[in-house]
């Protein structure tokens, strides 16, 4: 699989792991022309901006270790950029979806950031 077809798959997967963990999915890859965002989401009264890393193993290192401090500035922007537009006045989180697919088992983890 692709790295492409397994970022998709994942994501997937992800949305399936975190709704059954909690998560109601407002938007899915919300694109600005300052960057994107894989996941927005709601729990409890918080939004929630996630972003979901997808390997196949662990062998290249772990999935949230491609979340670098400029991605996460990337995401920060993109982030208060949505609040301002939706007027969304609540708490927000940011964290990363870790998941590592072999063969058909999946590990999810995630990871406040």
């Amino acid at each position: 699989m692709r790295n492409i077809e397994l970022g998709k798959f994942g994501e997937e997967k992800g949305i399936e792991f975190l709704k059954k963990n909690g998560y109601k999915i407002i938007e899915r890859n919300y694109r600005t022309k300052i960057g994107e965002i894989d996941i927005i989401a709601k729990k409890k009264r918080e939004i929630v901006f996630i972003e979901v890393k997808t390997r196949s193993s662990d062998n290249y290192g772990l999935p949230e270790g491609a979340v670098n401090q400029r991605k996460l500035k990337k995401i920060e922007k993109v982030a208060y950029l949505y609040l301002k537009l939706k007027k969304i006045n609540l708490p927000v989180k940011f964290e990363v979806l870790s998941i590592i697919k072999e063969n058909d088992n999946f590990k999810f983890e995630i990871i406040p950031i």
